[in-house]
């Protein structure tokens, strides 16, 4: 932390810098495996300190300094994690894009960051993308990683709790994506306070099979592993085959919902190839009861499910200790506030309403857009969330949907989740995404979009006759469609405004 003179001076200390808290640990544990990459040489936690520190002395040579952003757009890979860890060894910003975004994409966020250096894959937008900034590539491996000739070491740079770790843009689904500021004070609190809640163990081993160009994949399972020193089985990609090869050697394994989904469609996933771990872990997006009460039939674990989003990291998790809930986020983690309001009061027990968030995990604003970071806040410094939520008698938080998502149909509110949980408790549904389409009497109407469950030749009719029984008329959809697949974003969320594109049109006629 920084220490206050007598003159009311702020100086800064290394271990302001969240990569302090890794570099304690593994210097404690040097010889211990890092990376562990299927076919791939081993990097160990004394090898990652020697990776960084070269990287991070790279970086000051190519003129990043301490505050400056590095915009990256780079495949998953050994050599992607060490760039991440360098960066904020260096004090350095960094800013990590999704690999789908095309050129045009990429025009706003490097005008938007103004990076001091692009970093991209081969092969990626970020290679081609017009700017006049310094542009490296970046293959996946450490032996011809640009700074594997360097011959200067960089050592942690002191920075202020206060200062930017990392540049996160929102998925921009209501707009132009947003950057969200995360500090290092907001990635230590959260990592040692997941550490605690999660029970993390001195022997534990990550199964690492997320992107890491989102909080799950970077600051929930990577940092978990390196504030303990866990060694991690380095997956560059979730392959069902290549995890259950793996997952006998694992004690913790975090993923989204369509992890567990591909999973148990595996007939190799059993009691026996789970019985070494002691974690699965579930967020992103929500995770159906069927898939809970299944994979817990199937493996005898039940799934951990926790509830983060990119401004405030992680917010709630379900208890280690203690009943886990299906359809439950859990209780607040803790040092974390949250509360309910409806038409502008606190909701009571169960009542939906907006979820709001306070805590040291908390995004410190939306980069150059104060403006915006104004509104997403209440007085008295809440962050708006924009999801809808309830939080029950014992404290235990339920995701209901988004704000934006809340469908008005003859001037009813009607909650997507609340439908969607009724149609996918439907035999022959495999998943639903309910959504709210412009009607001409009614305002919004309310449509299906289903799944068949394999092997089902679920019909329209069939679902509307099912549902008559099980919710209000005016919650009932008034349109079921039937897909192949939902629409889904890199981590596994359904991306419910391309559906209410594809079917703006569904009530045209009346």
């Amino acid at each position: 932390m920084p220490e206050a003179s007598l003159t009311g001076e702020v100086h800064e200390r290394a271990d302001g810098n969240v990569f302090s808290l890794f570099e304690a640990a593994a210097v404690a544990n040097a010889e211990r495996p890092f990376l562990v990459v299927p076919g791939g040489p081993l990097l160990t936690y004394g090898g990652m300190l020697a990776e960084t520190a070269r990287a991070a002395a790279w970086l000051r040579w190519l003129g990043v300094d301490r505050g400056d952003r590095v915009l990256v757009q780079v495949h998953k890979s050994p050599a992607a994690v060490v760039l991440y860890l360098a960066c904020i060894r260096a004090g350095a910003a960094f800013v990590p894009l999704n690999t789908a975004y095309q050129a045009k994409e990429l025009d706003y966020f490097v005008a938007d960051s103004d990076p001091a250096l692009i970093v991209a894959s081969p092969g990626l937008s970020a290679e081609v993308v017009e700017s006049d900034r310094p542009r490296i590539a970046l293959r996946g491996d450490l032996e011809a990683a640009p700074w594997a000739s360097a011959v200067d070491l960089l050592g942690t740079v002191a920075v202020a709790p206060s200062d930017c770790a990392a540049i996160l843009y929102t998925s921009g689904t209501t707009g132009r994506s947003k950057g969200a500021v995360l500090t290092h004070g907001n990635l230590s609190s959260n990592v040692e306070v997941l550490g605690r809640a999660w029970r993390w163990q001195e022997d534990d081993v990550l199964l690492h099979a997320l992107p890491i160009f989102h909080v799950h994949g970077l600051f929930v399972a990577l940092h978990c592993a390196l504030l303990h020193a866990s060694p991690i089985l380095f997956h560059e990609r979730f392959e069902p085959a290549a995890v259950l090869r793996d997952l006998p050697a694992a004690t913790v394994f975090m993923g989204v919902p369509t992890f567990y989904t591909r999973l148990l469609a595996e007939p190799a996933l059993d009691v026996d190839v789970c019985r070494g771990v002691r974690l699965f872990v579930s967020g992103s997006a929500p995770l159906l009861d069927a898939t809970f009460d299944e994979f817990a039939e199937r493996t005898g674990h039940t799934i951990l499910e926790r509830y983060g989003m990119t401004e405030a990291l992680m917010v709630t998790s379900n208890p280690y200790d203690g009943p886990r809930i299906a359809g439950s986020v859990g209780p607040p983690l803790s040092g974390i506030s949250v509360r309910v309001v409806a038409d502008g009061h606190p909701a009571t027990a169960n009542q939906p309403g907006v979820l709001e968030i306070k805590g040291p995990n908390l995004f410190s604003g939306y980069w150059r857009n104060p403006d915006k970071t104004a509104e997403d806040h209440t007085a008295d410094g809440f962050f708006v969330s924009g999801d809808i939520a309830t939080i029950d008698e014992a404290g235990f938080v339920r995701i209901v949907g988004r704000s934006k998502d809340l469908i008005i149909s003859g001037g009813y509110n009607i909650y997507p989740k609340e439908v969607e949980m009724a149609v996918d408790a439907l035999e022959g549904v495999a998943e639903s995404a309910v959504i709210g389409i412009a009607h001409r009497d009614f305002g919004e109407g309310v449509v299906a979009v289903i799944v068949r469950a394999p092997g089902s030749d679920l019909r329209p009719e069939a679902v509307r006759s099912a549902l008559a029984t099980e919710l209000a008329a005016f919650k009932r959809p008034k349109m079921v469609v039937i897909v192949d697949e939902l629409p889904r974003n890199a981590m596994g969320k359904v991306q419910k405004a391309e559906l209410r594109e594809r079917y703006k049109d569904a009530f045209a006629a009346g």
